[in-house]
């Protein structure tokens, strides 16, 4: 299969590059900056969109422009691109910030968006998206959590944990939706090769935890202690409105991929934060 991915340079992107490759596709990457060529999808059988402005950046006016345009009308430009060529299969990423900070409510794939900057940005990035189901395309969408591995949201919390500087954030009560990187590629594969399967998943670990759960992970997985908190207020004064990313609740459940079969590999966080920090040490 010959497969197209925007955002391919990215943390996932990369990842998601090289295991593609060694299972035997080929991979294309396909990028959204300037205007998309007629024949950028030619010879394409599907496509992985995982392209978007970084949102762990403080929400200015001019921020907030980029991360919802990036999503939006790229990925608007992107169907009109698979349009042309006739390419059938869509993967494409969205994010649990569709459900907004909900608390200690279980969330499946069928809770509504936020009325929020992030349940705006999800709604409309996974309306494009289904609109490549009006040529005949079949779309899944991936409302991914934080995704666990060497590189991204990890890599700024290991030093501070490293020099034992760690602790919970906010009060540490919050739920987090995580996601080990191999099971995040592991799912987009079952998808790509799903032939009958569709709709909205869950790109999440089936155990979600709070933050205090997560920085005591954390903390055994760097063999450090992790006490030391972070008040909220403090959250909010370093990076405005996009503290709501840390602060926020978000217990979401892969309801859709364990329904469609899929096994993750990591599921626990204890397990899957030693695996990857003993290769960082």
């Amino acid at each position: 299969m010959t497969i197209g991915v925007t955002g391919a340079s990215g943390f996932v992107g990369r990842a998601l590059t090289e295991r593609l490759r060694k299972s035997g596709h080929q991979v294309r990457a396909i990028s959204m900056r300037g205007n998309l060529p007629p024949d950028a999808l030619a010879g394409i059988d599907a496509v992985v969109n995982m392209a978007g402005e970084p949102v762990a950046q403080r929400w200015t006016p001019d921020a907030r422009a980029r991360i919802l345009s990036s999503r939006v009308d790229g990925t608007r430009t992107l169907v009109d691109a698979m349009r042309a060529q006739h390419v059938q299969t869509l993967v494409s990423a969205s994010a649990v910030g569709y459900y907004g900070s909900r608390g200690d409510a279980v969330l499946t794939e069928s809770e509504p968006p936020a009325n929020d900057f992030l349940g705006e940005v999800a709604q409309g990035w996974e309306r494009e998206a289904i609109a490549a189901e009006s040529h005949g395309a079949r779309v899944t969408r991936i409302r991914i959590g934080m995704v666990l591995g060497h590189g991204g949201a990890l890599q700024k919390m290991l030093p501070p944990f490293k020099l034992g500087l760690g602790g919970p954030i906010g009060g540490g009560r919050q739920w987090m939706s995580w996601i080990h990187i191999n099971d995040l590629l592991s799912l987009i594969e079952f998808l790509l090769h799903g032939s009958t399967v569709r709709g909205v998943f869950n790109a999440v670990s089936p155990f979600p935890v709070t933050n205090a759960e997560f920085t005591r992970a954390l903390g055994e997985g760097v063999h450090r202690p992790a006490f030391i908190p972070v008040p909220g207020f403090a959250v909010k004064l370093l990076f405005g409105e996009m503290s709501e990313i840390v602060l926020g609740s978000q217990r979401a459940i892969p309801d859709a991929a364990v329904r469609a079969g899929f096994t993750f590999d990591h599921p626990d966080v204890f397990g899957a934060l030693a695996g990857i920090t003993s290769r960082s040490r």
